[in-house]
């Protein structure tokens, strides 16, 4: 991952509503969640949820799906995966691995 690319995914998550919108989809798994279940499981009024899943997917943290008439929405574990790798490269300057930094 580019460091432009890991700003804008940790931009995107730096809202709450957009951050418990992520973490619901990541729970969802590879099922994912129609923006109705989302807004009612969140109690976010749905222009709102709209505009946080378009900075989301903008951001590539969330794609989306059409499934006949509804959308649905998945967090991208692949983008996900990316970033966490590109925040802990350099842990513990290359020493015996994540699980020694403390």
């Amino acid at each position: 991952m580019k460091e432009d690319q890991a700003v804008a995914s940790l931009a995107a998550l730096a809202h709450v509503q957009r951050l418990r919108v992520f973490r619901s989809l990541v729970v969802a798994g590879q099922g994912g969640l129609t923006p109705s279940v989302l807004a009612e499981q969140l109690g976010v009024a749905r222009n709102a949820l709209s505009f946080h899943l378009k900075a989301l997917t903008h951001a590539g943290m969330v794609k989306v799906e059409q499934q006949g008439r509804n959308l649905i929405y998945r967090a991208d574990y692949a983008n996900m995966d990316a970033l966490m790798g590109y925040l802990t490269e350099h842990c513990c300057q290359g020493g015996m691995g994540r699980e020694t930094c403390a």
